[in-house]
């Protein structure tokens, strides 16, 4: 079989979809090749190895180590760089034409599939994120939310290497993760859930097609052991959501946080301008990071995360699962933080 190599293998998203190819047995760990940061003296390392799959050194900021890291990799998962504070600023809004600009997390990604094209690679997918649904076209390129304009503009770089290079692009827009939404409940703090705000203001809401991370890692790992010629992927834009009919809008995860705990929490929108001012002033966010995630909430407002797409499901049925319920993961990391 073709070798496979992820980055961020110990990551989130990285790591569940290394784990799900060894636990569900898609590719042997002889095939499989982890992608890290991290230095052969670090316990990160010590646990990939632990696995039984080839752990290489690679960093975002350096072309040359995925060059030589992706050496004989024919398929490669290229997880999004978590840095985002490359994006905050004029990077948000850069559109590509002017050169100059302040580049956000694409100038990262960049340097990967420049990296990945020299190394040989055939396939690239790449983990981007679910806004932009449209429920009349499906995937959209376009969006409000500040997170998912890096996230547009490499995949703009993604087709137009293909088209000059004729390597096979799938990219994934992967469902807003169940784990995060303590972020858009206002940076909640899961850890004082007890003391924490029972009134939490808001720009705005919207409903969300949450999608757990293990999910996420199943369904990428399916893609990625998938045949290289499989039409069903190669070249696609698919999203990876749950479905419009067990979505929930922040407010309703707040009712479920607030079960959770055994004491209400209520949304209040405030709209933009208030929900800035609230965050960098009264909870003592940095400015930059709130002015960039505060465009989430227009996203969510505009149903961009609203996904109608049946494709997660079909995937985690092949391994005879079923997608984990946005309310079991608010649970278990409540009970968790307070057990």
């Amino acid at each position: 079989m073709a070798k496979i190599a992820i980055v961020g293998a110990s990551g989130k998203l990285g790591g569940a979809t290394l784990s799900a190819l060894l636990t569900h047995k898609l590719a042997p760990p002889s095939d499989i090749i982890a992608l890290t940061s991290s230095t052969p003296d670090s316990q990160t390392w010590s646990k990939l190895a632990a696995t039984g799959v080839e752990v290489r050194h690679a960093r975002f900021e350096d072309s040359a180590t995925f060059e030589r890291a992706l050496e004989g990799v024919e398929r490669f998962f290229l997880v999004s760089t978590p840095n985002i504070s490359l994006d905050f600023g004029v990077a948000m809004d850069f559109d590509g034409t002017v050169e100059g600009e302040k580049r956000g997390r694409e100038s990262h990604h960049k340097n990967v599939i420049d990296a990945a094209v020299k190394a040989g690679v055939k396939w690239i997918t790449y983990s981007s994120l679910a806004f932009g649904f449209s429920s009349s076209v499906g995937a959209a390129d376009t969006s409000r939310a500040g997170v998912m304009r890096a996230h547009l503009r490499t995949e703009a770089y993604l087709r137009s290497v293909s088209a000059a290079y004729g390597i096979n692009v799938t990219i994934l827009r992967e469902g807003l993760y169940n784990e995060s939404w303590p972020l858009y409940l206002g940076y909640f703090d899961v850890s004082n859930a007890q003391s924490e705000r029972d009134v939490v203001p808001l720009a705005s809401d919207g409903k969300i097609s949450w999608t757990a991370i293990h999910d996420l890692g199943v369904a990428s790992a399916i893609v990625l052991s998938s045949a290289s010629e499989n039409v069903e992927f190669v070249g696609k834009t698919l999203y990876l959501s749950t479905r419009p009919e067990i979505a929930k809008t922040v407010e309703e995860i707040a009712q479920i946080v607030g079960k959770a705990r055994g004491r209400d929490v209520q949304v209040k929108i405030v709209g933009r301008q208030e929900h800035e001012r609230y965050y960098v002033e009264e909870q003592g966010k940095p400015k930059p990071a709130v002015e960039w995630w505060a465009s989430t909430y227009e996203a969510l407002e505009n149903r961009e995360c609203l996904v109608d797409d049946p494709t997660l499901e079909k995937l985690l049925s092949r391994v005879g699962l079923k997608p984990i319920p946005i309310e079991e993961t608010v649970a278990a990391m409540i009970k968790g933080q307070g057990s």
